[in-house]
């Protein structure tokens, strides 16, 4: 039996927060679905999507002093799945935009390093993502924006 619309109704008024659009988490879900959806729409041009984007730039991040970053530590950083890492970084590396290698000393562990061409995608896709977040978010997500803050405030436990 179907549930009574007007169950339905008391439970939305008594229970919920009133409407979907009333819950943050139901927000933020859209706009990080539309967000993901804006970039990869901007990056297909460089053949990235943006989880190999994302992925790319913690490894470059991850190894701007000289050194390879190892695998677990991209996955760990950016809070993805490290089953999810191995699959990107192999479809990079296919690409020719990093470059995996065995871990001194540990059996099973992977180093990664971006590449020259990794940097050449990586240079031309930053400003890309740079402007959707631009256009998506304004000033506010800028860094010292009241948006950014209070992300980076939620994502740090505070």
């Amino acid at each position: 039996m179907d549930a009574d619309a007007r169950a339905i109704m008391q439970m939305f008024e008594t229970v919920s927060l009133g409407a979907p659009q009333n819950a943050v988490g139901f927000v933020m879900w859209r706009i990080v679905h539309r967000y993901q959806r804006e970039v990869d729409q901007a990056l297909q041009g460089l053949d990235l999507t943006h989880l190999q984007f994302i992925t790319l730039t913690l490894v470059a991040w991850m190894s701007r002093t000289g050194d390879a970053a190892p695998q677990a530590e991209v996955a760990r950083f950016g809070d993805i799945h490290p089953m999810q890492v191995s699959n990107v970084l192999k479809a990079l590396e296919r690409k020719g935009l990093v470059r995996r290698s065995p871990s001194p000393g540990k059996a099973l562990a992977k180093d990664v390093a971006i590449t020259s061409a990794g940097m050449v995608v990586l240079k031309a896709a930053l400003p890309l993502v740079i402007a959707v977040q631009a256009r998506l978010f304004g000033e506010e997500g800028r860094p010292g924006g009241a948006l950014l803050d209070a992300l980076v405030r939620i994502d740090q436990g505070g």
